[in-house]
């Protein structure tokens, strides 16, 4: 749900890297993207998204798109669920973020070389637009790809990206006393040039 926006919105910041004016693409295959959910009070769940793409340019503009269909809880049904009644993928069937990165200062990166960030960017969710930030490790791989890595979770809440009405509706299908309205995001990123 909100977990969404936030993952998006790091993966974007934390992407970029300087090399030749060449741009970075986001390796799908190599980056994870997980949320946490919290029902009936205490039962906290971890799910993902599936499909991820993005690219970060010469210029330091990153984006990140999140393919909302993608969602998996290891739940087929709960999967549909979110989709239809919490994302609204037949209207809003990805998430984006974008920022500006700060590309100069990871000029010059060698192998194993790392920097912390503070990325800052904005997510587009469900017809929305939320800021956010994150701190996020940065590091410069053998294959010279470059890793991002969340330092911590990221909270985004459903109501400031218009997602309270499907937690809603979801809690009612589900036959739940309660779903957190708040989710908890973290990101493993890769990106290639």
């Amino acid at each position: 749900m909100i977990r969404l926006s936030a993952l998006f919105l790091i993966c974007l910041l934390a992407a970029p890297a300087y090399s030749g004016g060449a741009a970075w693409q986001l390796d799908a295959e190599q980056s994870q993207l997980h949320f946490v959910t919290t029902k009936a009070i205490n039962v906290s769940e971890v799910h993902q998204f599936r499909r991820l793409s993005g690219s970060v340019d010469s210029a330091g503009k990153a984006n990140v798109e999140i393919d909302l269909n993608s969602v998996d809880t290891a739940i087929p049904i709960r999967d549909e669920r979110m989709q239809k009644l919490l994302f609204e993928t037949d209207r809003f069937p990805a998430a984006n973020f974008s920022a500006e990165v700060p590309i100069e200062k990871l000029a010059g990166f060698k192998p194993g070389e790392s920097q912390v960030l503070e990325l800052k960017g904005e997510l587009g969710l469900h017809g929305m637009t939320l800021p956010l930030q994150a701190a996020a490790k940065v590091t410069r791989l053998a294959d010279q790809s470059l890793q991002v890595d969340s330092l911590g979770p990221v909270l985004v809440s459903a109501s400031d990206v218009g997602l309270v009405q499907g937690i809603e509706k979801l809690r009612e299908i589900a036959g739940l006393p309660s779903i957190g309205q708040s989710v908890a995001i973290t990101f493993n990123l890769n990106f290639r040039q």
